[in-house]
């Protein structure tokens, strides 16, 4: 069982932010989140995401223009924003990574499949990265509001990657967040059966 400092940083006290701290965060610290999040489970060992770190001012301005109104100061002043994406020919990598049995014949061809199973197993990936990026000392702000079109455009323009949600990495303001909000009790979500 974990203490509950390690369940405290993970969940039970773990915020998602809106303001950043000016303070940088390293290629180390950002390498450390994939070291330990690429070890999350996925369908078939797919491990279909695709993260890409937006942290100099040339790649935030690229960024800008893609974002909700309300998304643009958190994601310019965070020090990375992550854009959490997905493979679209993940199945490729599947002889390697899952090689017992032939799992590219379960894709290659089959455009609904490698939608669904890349975007749900690369969402989860991303929640392992957030989780992951909580276990090395930072903070995130995940978020949606952003134009998931244009901006593949812009950073994935061989169309092999398509964006799922973006995240922002930093150390938090804790000034700049709200109370935190309820959640549903175990007998509203939840039925042994």
């Amino acid at each position: 069982m974990l203490t509950d400092k390690c369940l405290e940083t993970l969940f039970t006290k773990a915020r998602s932010h809106n303001g950043w701290l000016n303070k940088d965060i390293s290629d180390t610290q950002i390498e450390s989140i994939y070291e330990i999040m690429k070890y999350g489970p996925t369908a078939a060992n797919s491990c279909p995401v695709r993260l890409t770190f937006i942290k100099n001012e040339e790649a935030k301005s690229r960024l800008k223009s893609h974002l909700s109104e309300g998304n643009v100061e958190k994601s310019m002043t965070a020090p990375a924003v992550a854009i959490i994406s997905y493979d679209v020919e993940f199945y490729e990598k599947l002889p390697y990574l899952f090689p017992h049995t032939d799992a590219k014949s379960w894709y290659k061809g089959k455009p609904e499949k490698i939608k669904s199973v890349g975007e749900i197993n690369a969402t989860l990936q991303g929640a392992y990265f957030i989780m992951a990026a909580r276990s090395v000392g930072l903070d995130c702000g995940p978020m949606g509001g952003f134009n998931n079109e244009t901006l593949d455009d812009e950073f994935f323009p061989d169309k092999l990657t398509r964006s799922i949600f973006l995240c922002g990495i930093g150390y938090g303001d804790h000034s700049k967040i709200f109370d935190r909000l309820p959640r549903l009790s175990f007998d509203e979500v939840c039925e042994i059966i």
